[in-house]
């Protein structure tokens, strides 16, 4: 592939040596002779050079300076520091992140300088302003050619971890939530105008296993943080104590054990996003900090004198319905207001059904590529029973039931007699079969099973305790119990 160089330089003699030279060696050579030029074939003409070259005193101005007005014009530059090499505050790297478009193509290039009248504080301004060398002119040929070729290796790495990047990030546009019901279309619809929007926080709600993870995925790498860190914790699995020095961080000598410093979640998430699953079952002394950070834009690790400046932007998840929770005090009233900027319900898939045309061909053809099957005919009978099912596990269920049955199959059509579907409960049949089928291929938490039973046993006694009672052969106070855990409905 041939790779175009630009050489910014007045002087038309060696402006047009160096042109020769390198169109000899191989390069699409572009030549300006000012900035303005330059300006053009960059911005307007859109040339994506793999190096620039260019003197350091133009007609016009001073290459530096041009170098830092396009590196932020393109959205390829570090907001960690100023043109002073200095560190600028967290709200100021905040705003200016949000104002700079996504990086353009052909935003990534080496600058090399050449000049006539060299100094100190003019090569340290340009290393630190990202230049790869700043020489004086008259430079060595033979010594330039060998920079060249070392910048030129380094542009191309830095190219090919850019695409990387973004290849990886196309597998989260909001389309990666699939599905043609109304509610998917509508899920898809919000979340494509939440990533054109820089929220602070936001609340996702919906039962376990119908893509919260997912969600904070699309939102974040659709986003303009999407060059940034997306840390993920999920609250519910680790321990009070280990939950905190995680989220906060740590100094030497905090707690017993503490043999170094630790940076905590919140830190590593600086300019990304902080991922929190299961919100709900965060401490409520723990939550009272974490509101401070979110308000304060600052952190404090364990056993630290100074807070630390963070910029995160926080995704919260829960099965569990937070706004219940906040009201009788099982969870922070304040944390939850300041974290439901937006809230985002993920409907359950027994609610639309119909995306199971949609999700079931795209496991298969998932799995089919990672176990080198080659499923492709999916029987009416093996539908049937797929929309007859209940799924109480959701698409993690839904997931695992199809990952099966292509792992078992022998030839190129679906085997059904792998579903192994507890049961075939519709929404009516739940309300009338006696037993009640749960998964245990691990798409369903204890105590969501524990949840769906006093739920599917309160909805048959029409929401009367004591009838739900005693069909579970428990007593009234301890299913109040759990009614009041699981923040249930029961009749008055």
């Amino acid at each position: 592939m041939i790779e175009t160089l630009l050489i910014i330089e007045d002087e038309k003699l060696l402006g047009s040596e160096l042109s020769r030279h390198y169109r000899q060696s191989g390069w699409e050579v572009a030549l300006a002779t000012n900035l303005a030029e330059a300006r053009e074939l960059l911005l307007n003409k859109k040339i994506e050079p793999l190096l620039i070259l260019s003197d350091m005193n133009l007609p016009d101005g001073n290459a530096l300076d041009f170098m830092e007005k396009i590196k932020k014009e393109t959205g390829n530059t570090d907001d960690s520091k100023d043109g002073k090499g200095t560190t600028p505050g967290k709200g100021e790297v905040g705003q200016r992140r949000e104002q700079l478009p996504r990086a353009m193509p052909g935003a990534i290039a080496e600058w090399l300088f050449l000049t006539g009248y060299g100094n100190v504080p003019d090569s340290v301004r340009a290393l630190r302003l990202g230049a790869y060398d700043f020489l004086e002119k008259p430079c060595d040929l033979d010594r330039l050619d060998l920079i060249v070729a070392s910048a030129a290796r380094s542009a191309s790495i830095q190219r090919r971890v850019v695409d990387q990047t973004k290849q990886g990030h196309r597998r989260y546009s909001p389309d990666a939530y699939v599905g043609h019901s109304q509610q998917a279309q509508g899920i898809r619809q919000l979340l494509a105008k939440l990533t054109q929007v820089p929220f602070s926080a936001l609340i996702i709600g919906g039962e376990s296993g119908t893509g919260k993870g997912l969600a904070a995925r699309i939102l974040h790498y659709g986003s303009l943080r999407a060059q940034q860190p997306m840390i993920e914790v999920n609250c519910a699995a680790l321990p009070r104590e280990l939950l905190e020095s995680e989220l906060f961080g740590h100094e030497p000598g905090a707690f017993t054990g503490a043999a170094g410093r630790h940076r905590g979640l919140l830190e590593q998430a600086d300019g990304g996003t902080l991922f929190m699953d299961e919100i709900g079952e965060m401490p409520l002394d723990l939550q009272a900090k974490l509101l401070k950070v979110i308000e304060d834009h600052k952190v404090r690790r364990l056993g630290g004198e100074k807070e630390i400046q963070v910029d995160v932007q926080i995704v919260a998840a829960s099965n569990r319905d937070l706004e219940k929770m906040s009201r009788d005090g099982s969870f922070r009233a304040d944390l939850y207001h300041r974290l439901s900027v937006f809230k985002l319900i993920l409907p359950p898939l027994r609610e639309a059904v119909e995306d199971l045309d949609e999700l079931v061909p795209l496991f298969v053809a998932e799995y089919n590529a990672k176990a080198g099957r080659q499923v492709k005919e999916i029987p009416d009978a093996v539908w049937d029973k797929l929309k007859a099912h209940y799924w109480p596990g959701n698409v993690r269920e839904l997931r695992n039931v199809i990952e099966r049955c292509v792992l078992f199959s022998e030839g190129s059509t679906f085997p059904g007699q792998w579903l192994q579907l507890p049961g075939q409960l519709s929404p009516e049949a739940a309300q009338t079969e006696q037993g009640i089928w749960l998964p245990l291929d691990g798409s369903m938490a204890l105590d969501d099973m524990d949840c769906f039973i006093i739920k599917t046993a309160l909805e048959r006694a029409d929401n009367n305790l004591t009838a739900a009672a005693r069909g579970l052969g428990a007593t009234r106070e301890t299913l109040r119990y759990r009614v009041r855990k699981y923040h249930l409905k029961i009749a008055d």
